[in-house]
């Protein structure tokens, strides 16, 4: 089943990162190595703490009227 999420504010982005990570099959701790970061700066970008670069993105998606969505496919969907 394909999924898509509206983002709107830096907990849209987290949930839809945690989504597609969890569909991929992935923890935390494959993300972070994959990343070559901390297990706990997934946690916090999943969780909606945000930095002030992704506030930044935002406001300009917002104030250019541009639309941000994501897209994954959820690996758990019946049938699969």
């Amino acid at each position: 089943m394909k999924r898509t999420a509206r983002l709107r504010t830096p907990g849209d982005i987290g949930l839809a990162i945690q989504q597609s990570r969890l569909a991929q099959g992935m923890t935390q701790t494959d993300l972070a190595r994959a990343l070559d970061v901390s297990q706990s700066a997934i946690s916090e970008i999943e969780s909606g703490k945000s930095t002030i670069h992704l506030q930044r993105v935002l406001e300009l998606a917002r104030l250019t009227g541009l639309d941000l969505t994501a897209s994954w496919e959820d690996d758990d969907a019946p049938g699969r």
